[in-house]
Order: structure tokens, then C-alpha cells, then sequence
């Protein structure tokens, strides 16, 4: 039972800790533009 008084804090933590990394990235932008990366792998690549 003691180890509860460790472990949620602990959950809790991480759990803020991976919603601010989601925040972050949102506010970046990094999920503007999903679509040029599907789009860029299904085409031929360059010829060197």
C-alpha cells in the first residue's frame, strides 16, 4: 500500500509530462501539413 504514495505521483508526472511534449507539438506545427509526406511517399524517387 505504501508504494501507492510513490506510484501516482510518479503516473501523474509523466502523464502532464506527455501531454506538455503533445502541446508542444501542436504549437509548432508540427501536424500542419500531414498530407505532403503521404503524398511524397508514393512518388518516384529523383534520379541521381
Amino acid at each position: 500500500m505504501d508504494i501507492l504514495f510513490l506510484l501516482v505521483p510518479i503516473s501523474v508526472l509523466l502523464a502532464l509530462c506527455v501531454m506538455g511534449v503533445l502541446a508542444w507539438a501542436v504549437w509548432t506545427g508540427q501536424f500542419e501539413d500531414v498530407d505532403s509526406e503521404a503524398q511524397r511517399i508514393l512518388q518516384d524517387p529523383p534520379a541521381d
